[in-house]
């Protein structure tokens, strides 16, 4: 790479959305620890509020750009993106937990597994599940393949609070066979194994940031660094503050990895074809392409990546349960799409950003913050004595009663925002995209095509 190259792709990045999303990601960060200044955090309080701030912006910015990859380039409407992530850490813990579970009677085993064989069989699951949904509803219309993907979301859903699947036993000896001939044989040494029913699991299996680190050979200098960190910055017990900055560093760093996939995607030919099946699917399919065949694989990888997100996001909560896997996630990640735009990656993240240190977080922070600059008092018990002081001109009970609830009130604050978008920026923050529509330069001579920059057409994201 020459001089020319190097100064070429300093210029690309400066006329891409990269920079616009550094300086939201620094803006959203630096109010946060402006907040933590005016409610008197220390260092362990500020560095706790942003360890909080970075693993919801990971894993929404991820959970976005999987998203992005169904409906942005392909048109396909989802709106069972919980229920792939319920599928993704159920299979993770049923593969990875210890046969004698910990905690009581009343929770049950796994099998047993490594961690890293819990993931790898909770995203193939969660792959196979995805395209078994989608080998029929494809087929359909936009609106169907909706409701049968909400449909699915819901079913494991209550799959999850079944009693049927709560626990059952295993075999003493499983085998696996292919045209009549035995290829594998398990002798599982748990004797019962289940989803847990409606009082969910313990995940009591390696936590997966330590089991990343051994992965690497990094876990002792890792405890080195804690007790060095013990002893002189954060007093007391430090390490739960440093697994969470460095959990949600790892996110970040799958955000990245999510985006880089997408990006080559979009960019090779199978991604253009992507494309063209969300402009018209029909001139596709004229001009010889096998739609249904790039929908489902489209669909497929997308489902994986939302499972992965699903065992990220939970993994680390020491438990789950069934309610976690409600609906309103799966619309939670749509409002994070809509605000970057629809078909850009960055707008994905972007999108991920916003919502989870403004939307999603941001209302609880305003809360704390008025609280903790105005003695207003205790709020009304009830929406009746919040209005009645309104008879007397006195607003202040209402007002209480309100920063009382935000955190209710985040379903209507995202309604609000969303109405904006749709009268003022329907395309998204990051606005109308263009998109290169070949990878080699189709400009004639003298027409532009000489800075390097292939012909481009309107419709998607340019880099």
């Amino acid at each position: 790479m020459n001089v020319d190259d190097v100064r070429r792709r300093l210029e690309d990045l400066g006329d891409s959305d990269v920079p616009l999303v550094l300086v939201v990601l620094g803006a959203i960060y630096v109010a946060y620890i402006l907040a933590g200044v005016a409610f008197g955090y220390g260092l362990r309080g500020q560095l706790n509020s942003i360890a909080n701030l970075t693993f919801f912006i990971g894993v929404f910015a991820m959970l976005a750009l999987a998203l992005n990859l169904q409906w942005g380039y392909t048109g396909l409407f989802n709106i069972g993106i919980v229920g792939f992530m319920g599928i993704g850490v159920y299979v993770t813990a049923l593969v990875s937990k210890p046969p004698v579970a910990e905690g009581g009677a009343a929770q049950v085993g796994g099998f047993g597994f490594p961690l890293i064989v819990g993931v790898v069989a909770g995203v193939s699951v969660t792959a196979l599940i995805g395209f078994l949904i989608a080998l029929p509803a494809l087929r359909l219309r936009a609106d169907y393949l909706a409701i049968v993907t909400v449909a699915f979301s819901e079913i494991v859903r209550f799959t999850m609070m079944s009693r049927t699947f709560q626990e059952f036993t295993v075999p003493d000896t499983i085998s696996f066979s292919v045209l009549g001939t035995e290829v594998l044989t398990l002798d599982p040494t748990a004797d019962t194994v289940g989803l847990g029913g409606g009082g969910g699991l313990i995940l009591n299996y390696t936590d997966p940031l330590e089991a990343l680190l051994r992965a690497l050979f990094l876990w002792e200098p890792y405890l080195g660094f804690v007790g060095i960190v013990e002893g002189t910055i954060i007093p007391g017990n430090p390490k739960p503050v440093l697994d969470g900055l460095l959990y949600g560093a790892v996110l970040l760093i799958g955000v990245g990895l999510f985006y880089l996939l997408l990006m080559r995607t979009a960019n090779s030919p199978f991604g253009r074809v992507l494309k063209a099946i969300r402009e018209d699917e029909d001139v596709a399919n004229a001009l010889g392409k096998d739609t249904v065949r790039f929908k489902l694989i489209a669909f497929v990888l997308g489902s994986a990546l939302m499972g992965l997100a699903g065992i990220l996001w939970y993994s680390g909560r020491g438990s789950i349960t069934p309610p976690s896997f409600r609906p309103n996630i799966t619309f939670y990640v749509w409002i994070a799409l809509i605000i970057g735009g629809a078909g850009s990656n960055t707008g994905s993240v972007l999108g991920g950003a916003i919502f989870a240190g403004l939307l999603y977080e941001g209302p609880r922070y305003f809360k704390n913050l008025v609280q903790a600059a105005f003695e207003l008092g205790d709020a009304p018990r009830n929406f009746g004595e919040a209005v009645a002081p309104f008879a007397s001109l006195d607003p202040v009970p209402f007002v209480l009663y309100t920063l009382d609830s935000v955190s209710q009130l985040r379903l209507v604050i995202m309604g609000v925002v969303l109405i904006w978008l749709m009268h003022n920026r329907p395309e998204g923050l990051l606005g109308h995209r263009k998109e290169t529509a070949a990878s080699v330069d189709l400009a004639r001579p003298g027409s532009g095509g000489a800075s390097g920059n292939p012909a481009a057409a309107d419709g998607g994201e340019e880099r």
